[in-house]
């Protein structure tokens, strides 16, 4: 009886940190559509969340219940699913996130570059005529049918490869400050557009690959104690440490980038700002959208993280030990 109490109380734990970590997941899902509906679509937002009331508003209410109903129909549809297994999954949407990520900012940094050197080197009206030429020099054109159809771009091809691209970005940002180097030195040449690239990639690379790090368990710990831990050690302080820093971290940034029209992520991003120089990229506003994508990665890499740490705390099967495998 011992042993089927323990059995039962296990299945009991594992269901309740599923359903923990995919309703947080589907509220964050709920959060972003409401968000776009609010700021981008021009909605008046959700019900009982603000003064709005109408069909419109309920719709935007009623997506959180919505998901959390179908987090809950998924897990317990799934009931026979194991932490790891669980994580696993979650890992692979992340994994999709950031690939997407990856290959829409390499697509559009080349294209945006293409069309700014034109644009300086007066070249631009020559290729496409002085209509659309004037209209690539306006950030919200450029933004809306330039780039907008580039990110779908990188989505597709992310849903046809496997490799996160984190090797080739990191090379593609020496090569361009390399071709600044040689450009500024040999032929006296820099424009604006070429420090863009740079800084676009970099941030790309910083930010986007947080997440993958933290699979890897890559990301410095500053601790005293912790290295000298049981596997099941750590793993209950990975879990405590998910719950109370990394999910609110993440929350946290959500919340103020995105809580009103005016927030540090939704102005540029739905206004499609841009640097005031004339001979710069427009990609301002997809830099400030890049602290929102670093926030939705990691609270999904943290929900898979969470079951791992679990998982690590039961001393379940399955553990990767990333210290011996010379990771850390």
């Amino acid at each position: 009886m011992g042993g089927s109490a323990r059995l039962a109380a296990t299945a009991n734990s594992t269901l309740f940190v599923r359903l923990a970590g995919w309703i947080n997941l589907g509220i964050l899902a709920a959060f972003l559509v409401s968000n776009f509906l609010t700021y981008g679509a021009g909605l008046a937002g959700p019900a009982l969340l603000g003064p709005a009331t109408g069909p419109a508003a309920w719709f935007q209410f009623a997506l959180y219940p919505l998901a959390v109903v179908l987090a809950c129909w998924y897990v317990l549809a799934g009931r026979s699913l194991t932490l790891r297994a669980d994580a696993d999954r979650v890992t692979a949407i992340n994994n999709f996130v950031i690939r997407a990520a990856f290959w829409a900012v390499l697509i559009v940094g080349v294209v945006d570059l293409a069309i700014s050197f034109l644009r300086v080197e007066n070249l631009l009206q020559a290729i496409v005529g002085d209509q659309l030429a004037r209209d690539l020099g306006r950030s919200h054109f450029r933004g809306f049918y330039v780039h907008v159809p580039l990110v779908m771009l990188g989505i597709v091809i992310a849903a046809f490869t496997r490799t996160l691209g984190f090797t080739w970005l990191a090379l593609l940002i020496v090569i361009a400050e390399l071709l600044i180097v040689f450009s500024r030195f040999l032929y006296s040449y820099e424009q604006a557009f070429m420090g863009d690239l740079v800084r676009f990639w970099y941030g790309a690379l910083f930010l986007f690959a947080s997440a993958y790090t933290l699979v890897e368990e890559g990301h410095v710990r500053v601790d005293v104690f912790y290295a000298s831990f049981s596997s099941r050690t750590k793993g209950m302080v990975n879990a405590v440490g998910t719950l109370t820093m990394g999910l609110v971290f993440c929350w946290t940034i959500l919340i103020i980038g995105m809580g009103g029209k005016a927030s540090i992520i939704n102005a540029p991003v739905f206004n499609f700002e841009t640097s005031p120089t004339g001979s710069g990229m427009a990609i301002k506003y997809m830099m400030a959208a890049f602290l929102g994508i670093f926030a939705i990665s990691m609270m999904i890499q943290f929900v898979a993280y969470l079951m791992s740490a679990v998982a690590d705390w039961r001393d379940e099967p399955g553990h990767v030990d990333h210290e011996a495998a010379g990771y850390a």
